[in-house]
């Protein structure tokens, strides 16, 4: 394990971990300008995180969810202190916080912790993914009959289109699941589902899942089989489908009809 992996997991858990005094609490929720939730635990954990990366890689450039962009090199930090902040005021908790580190761009490591569950997920690029410390792989089932696929709320999927083929889904499959954010990827990355689909989300929602599923053998795309770590819609938002490689094909063509 690298230094800065050991850091990014440390930042992690600490972040994460700070988000638990307000869990289940009630808590003021105010709404961004595309109507997400966000809190006061969401603004502390990504403070925290930037400190803690602060003190131990003084200058370094980090992009977050709630603080934005600061420092311009290529190479950065990437934090998303809540990912699944309607899971956490809902006081679900499938809701985790996400560290990465990219190098021109390309994550090279990434670690989700899930604070309510303490389940830690982490991997770095050659070196393997790993699940409470022990090594983690996407499943072998072979076929989307028989499998179990995650994917965002119903309302993402009927904004881009993707009901008709949610329900084709159903027809294919053992069971379809939300509630997964984050957790949904874990899940495929532990070998405990198939897939995962995610239609829009942002760079800072990615940038750890994506090291984390291919260490562990799978699979990552757009909806169109194209690189995730490129924008997938005119606004700038990207898409994320992660799976065991295996249903990879069959679940985009099931998908797009």
């Amino acid at each position: 394990m690298s230094p800065r992996l050991a850091a990014a997991i440390e930042i992690a858990v600490a972040a994460g971990r700070s988000t638990l005094a307000h869990f289940g609490q009630p808590l003021d929720i105010e709404r961004k300008a595309d109507a997400s939730p966000v809190t006061v635990a969401d603004r502390a954990a990504e403070r925290l995180a930037r400190e803690m990366i602060a003190a131990d890689f003084p200058g370094e450039a980090i992009l977050g969810e709630e603080e934005g962009t600061t420092g311009e090199a290529p190479d950065r930090w990437v934090i998303d202190p809540i990912d699944g902040t309607k899971s956490f005021v809902c006081g679900v908790p499938l809701y985790a916080t996400l560290i990465s580190y990219e190098q021109n761009g390309v994550p090279i490591l990434g670690v989700v912790y899930l604070p309510a569950l303490n389940e830690l997920v982490y991997a770095e690029r050659g070196g393997g993914c790993f699940w409470n410390g022990r090594l983690a792989r996407v499943s072998s089932h072979p076929t989307l009959e028989g499998s179990t696929v995650c994917s965002a709320g119903h309302k993402s999927m009927y904004q881009y289109n993707l009901s008709e083929g949610m329900e084709r889904l159903t027809q294919r499959t053992m069971a379809t699941r939300t509630w997964s954010d984050a957790y949904g990827h874990v899940l495929v990355a532990t070998g405990r589902v198939a897939a995962m689909i995610d239609p829009v989300v942002e760079r800072y929602d990615i940038s750890a899942i994506i090291p984390i599923i291919e260490e562990a053998g799978g699979k990552v795309s757009t909806l169109l089989a194209a690189d995730p770590l490129r924008p997938a819609h005119p606004d700038g938002k990207y898409q994320l489908v992660s799976s065991n490689g295996l249903v990879h094909q069959e679940l985009l063509e099931t998908l797009r009809g």
